[in-house]
């Protein structure tokens, strides 16, 4: 870690829990939480879906790193990130230079069953999902691990304040 006073972010794909899990450890480490994805629709006054179907990716892209950039010059935040902030190279130098990166994750099925029932998740709209949700994670772990400090796999049945308080504890281990 190099302060306290910087952003933490959290990184991982999509139904790893980031913004719940997020949420719970900005409470137990003293730090305001921001949502890179909630942060990005309010700016633009649109849903993710709806800025995939009008700008495309890379449009959508281009908005997630200007979001990210002001997100990481906050002091005393907690980031959870959208699941693939990571793709841009640019995107993972910003996020390397936070006082600390987590790498929230789970099992595939896990992570799938939490996914598979929500209609918003734009690069899942195809007519294989659980395909496209393996290659998707195929793609982007080895992006996730660039970046993180620290990696964490939850189980289905731990709550979001369990895997905070074993993130908590992995801090207090961990130096950078």
């Amino acid at each position: 870690m190099r302060s306290n006073r910087g952003a933490f972010v959290v990184v991982g794909p999509m139904g790893a829990g980031k913004t719940t899990v997020g949420q719970a450890l900005a409470e137990q480490l003293g730090r305001d939480h921001i949502d890179a994805d909630r942060e990005l629709e309010r700016r633009c006054g649109a849903d993710i879906s709806w800025i995939f179907d009008i700008e495309g990716e890379s449009g959508f892209r281009k908005r997630e790193t200007a979001v990210l950039a002001d997100l990481l010059e906050r002091n005393n935040v907690l980031i959870s990130t959208g699941g693939g902030v990571v793709l841009k190279p640019e995107n993972r130098r910003m996020i390397r230079k936070a006082d600390m990166v987590v790498y929230l994750t789970a099992a595939f099925d896990v992570l799938f069953a939490r996914v598979q029932k929500d209609g918003n998740r734009p690069l899942l709209k195809t007519e294989n999902p659980r395909q496209a949700y393996a290659t998707l994670l195929a793609e982007r772990d080895p992006l996730y691990r660039e970046v993180a400090d620290l990696v964490i796999e939850g189980e289905s049945k731990m709550s979001p304040t369990a895997v905070a308080r074993r993130i908590v504890q992995a801090l207090q281990h961990h130096s950078r």
